[in-house]
């Protein structure tokens, strides 16, 4: 069926500056430079296809510079020789900076990547602001110990004196996803600057425009130069040079499975830590004691939330068979009222998926299940993704589906869900459990003991109860299983970028 967008531009003058500007260099130190060859992609809005300006498309050369001023303002101690106080203030000055341009910044979001203004203007941008409002606190926190010790051949009338004492780990690559571009950098981005470290960022090819944009702010806020270099271009160029770079000491990584061993096959090189946040395939599991109504509004918004384009997506529905149909035709109806739309248009539920290329193989997926036998109780478009770029997916609800098919194990990044109806709590864990994948999920009962006994079973850096994508940058996140390795927000992050030293002194 055929999907009239709209070509919207932007209301923000600061955002209609930029824009007009055309061409965005990429960060080296405190100058804004095209790539080493020359090249250049183009930023396209992927709700019509329109030009919106053109970022370097970088390569190894780039990557090469990049890490070499990294390396060089490390070794300067201009940022980590800072007192951590001093750190901390250029942290919550870019919070601030973050929360002045927000609308712009959710606007360029928007136009960029395809999701609903609202979005990203009262979940992610305020998240990006209040990741670095935590780490600036956090920079403040980071402590050794004193240590009692039970050698006994020291010298006659001395003592041993023994400590721990954490320091920055250095350079840091952090490649970030396409998905919710703003906040996952500055997940990344504002714990590795609390340690101490310096930075070479990789936006992704998709979605660079905000992670430029926040490299100005970050200059503004006062961040030395060389702490923040911004290199665009192609995953399988700047991503892999970075991964495999011998003077990088820190891969952060954040995007599929696949391209997350790649990082980690290449990172061995030079045994550089690496902190991988995977793909997901999470589960919400409904019991007949839930307030279903808010059960049903919470699993629709676990899927079609940034049309499904979210890593722990609620994309496997387990509901118990006494209330199963109430449950996903409450699901399959809101589905079907959700508006597809251009991001900047208010009455806009569902945005693009970011590319005509990841809406196909959204398209293929469902089409598959269909053809192995699964029933679409909303979406299921048979003709292909919809839109003037060919990038809408409606939003899909599947049932009779098996537990041996893709769209049951393999993670589809969309706007689709597969439910499941199921007997009893045990039923539901096990099915829930039957995965490779272990990065969220969600239990919905009124009973106590249900939930926490579900939480500690769950196979799941993440359990929500009663709820589904409550983020706060004082909760870790991450996988367990081929979800990836290390957590990311939360005081636990930090340590992805520290390296404790322990101190040994006869006095």
């Amino acid at each position: 069926m055929p999907l009239d967008i709209s070509a919207l531009a932007p209301s923000q003058p600061a955002a209609q500056a930029f824009l007009a500007r055309g061409d965005h260099p990429m960060l080296l130190g405190d100058r804004w430079v095209p790539s080493a060859s020359g090249q250049w992609m183009q930023a396209v809005n992927p709700a019509t296809g329109e030009v919106l300006g053109r970022f370097p498309d970088g390569d190894a050369t780039d990557a090469d510079r990049a890490v070499a001023v990294a390396r060089a303002a490390f070794g300067s101690g201009a940022w980590a020789g800072l007192t951590p106080s001093a750190r901390a203030k250029v942290l919550w000055r870019a919070a601030e900076l973050i929360e002045q341009h927000i609308d712009e910044l959710a606007e360029l979001e928007t136009l960029d990547q395809g999701k609903p203004y609202w979005v990203g203007r009262y979940a992610e941008i305020p998240g990006a602001a209040e990741q670095f409002r935590f780490f600036a606190g956090q920079a403040q926190r980071i402590e050794g110990q004193t240590l009692p010790t039970s050698i006994n051949y020291q010298p006659a009338g001395k003592q041993l004196f023994a400590y721990t004492m954490k320091q920055p780990v250095g350079v840091v690559a952090a490649i970030v996803p396409w998905n919710s571009p703003l906040v996952l950098t500055a997940m990344k981005l504002a714990p590795a600057l609390a340690a101490g470290c310096c930075v070479v960022l990789k936006p992704a090819e998709d979605t660079s425009l905000t992670a430029l944009r926040l490299g100005e702010l970050l200059c503004e806020a006062g961040l030395p130069p060389g702490v923040l270099n911004i290199v665009t271009g192609r995953g399988d160029v700047v991503g892999a040079a970075l991964a495999a770079h011998p003077d990088v000491d820190k891969i952060s990584f954040t995007g599929s499975t696949a391209v997350g061993r790649a990082v980690l096959a290449a990172a061995g090189g030079n045994l550089k830590k690496v902190t991988l946040e995977l793909g997901g395939k999470s589960p919400v599991v409904v019991m007949p004691d839930a307030d279903i109504d808010a059960a049903i509004e919470g699993a629709a918004n676990a899927i079609f939330f940034n049309s499904g384009q979210v890593c722990v997506a609620g994309s496997r529905l387990y509901v118990h068979r006494e209330v199963f149909d109430r449950v996903v035709h409450g699901v399959a109806e809101i589905a079907r009222g959700l508006k597809l739309g251009h991001g900047l248009d208010p009455a806009t539920k569902i945005g693009p998926l970011v590319s005509p290329k990841q809406a196909q193989r959204v398209h293929r997926y469902v089409q598959q299940a269909l053809a192995d036998g699964a029933e679409a109780l909303a979406g299921g478009n048979p003709e292909g993704p919809l839109g003037p770029h060919g990038t809408f997916i409606e939003p899909t609800v599947l049932v009779q589906v098996r537990p041996d098919m893709a769209c049951v194990r393999e993670e589809i990044f969309g706007p689709v869900v597969v439910a499941t109806p199921v007997d009893s709590l045990e039923e539901a864990l096990a099915l829930a459990n039957d995965s490779i994948y272990g990065l969220a999920a969600s239990v919905w009962t009124s009973d106590l003991s249900t939930a926490h006994r579900a939480a500690a079973l769950l196979k799941s850096g993440t359990v929500w109860i009663n709820c589904h994508l409550m983020f706060d940058a004082s909760l870790p996140i991450g996988g367990v299983q081929q979800s990836g390795w290390g957590r990311e927000s939360g005081q636990a992050a930090v340590e992805n970028f520290l390296e404790l030293k322990t101190v040994c002194a006869v006095v």
